[in-house]
């Protein structure tokens, strides 16, 4: 997918095509150094990583506060979704956990550049005090049954999780529903179609 097809797909103003940009080449450029992505999806930027990052927005169902986004990596879903929402859904605040010093510094490094409010946690999401979130998003981190121990503790209550799983997520609704209890809906990928998005809420352990 091209940045142009990207555009069709979502509709976004100047500024936050700007942005994504700004993003797209910092990203390009810091990779050469630092394993953000993996260089082969590098020519399927705008559909691998930004289309399926900025897919998750809408399932926040128009939630506001805090967003959090844990093992954001080369800042998927977490950048994507801060950048989307910087002017049409202003009210929510992105948080990204990142163990990875040097990735916590990209992450820092692409908000400011790109002009958007990010804080950046170098620190591994067990250890983060709890954030009282009211979305909670993921991609390629853990198993289910392990972002779901994350979302329970960093969710406030009524909050949804967002997690992003690929071809084997049956197997890990089975597993996860051994230790936990919660409603979760899915949706298609709109980027693989052996993918997924999990909307997860009502997190208990069993």
């Amino acid at each position: 997918m091209s940045k142009a097809a990207f555009l069709e797909a979502v509709s976004v103003s100047r500024e936050t095509e700007r942005r994504l940009v700004t993003f797209a080449e910092l990203l390009t450029k810091w990779n050469r150094h630092i394993n953000l992505v993996s260089a082969s999806t590098l020519e399927d930027l705008w559909s691998r990583h930004f289309l399926d990052s900025a897919q998750l927005l809408p399932l926040a169902e128009g939630r506001h506060g805090l967003w959090l986004d844990v093992g954001t990596g080369g800042g998927f879903p977490g950048i994507v979704v801060a950048i989307m929402a910087a002017e049409t859904q202003p009210a929510i605040r992105v948080r990204c956990i990142e163990s990875d010093q040097r990735k916590a510094t990209f992450l820092r490094t692409v908000a400011r550049e790109c002009g958007v409010s990010v804080e950046v946690l170098s620190e591994r999401v067990e250890r983060v005090e709890p954030a009282g979130a009211a979305v909670i998003s993921a991609r390629a981190l853990a198993p289910l049954d392990d972002l779901l121990a994350y979302a329970q503790r960093h969710l406030k209550p009524g909050g949804l999780a967002l997690f992003l799983k690929g071809a084997g997520y049956r197997e890990e609704l089975e597993t996860a529903l051994v230790n936990w209890r919660f409603q979760v809906d899915t949706y298609p990928s709109k980027t693989n179609p052996d993918a997924v998005v999990l909307k997860i809420g009502d997190i208990e352990r069993a």
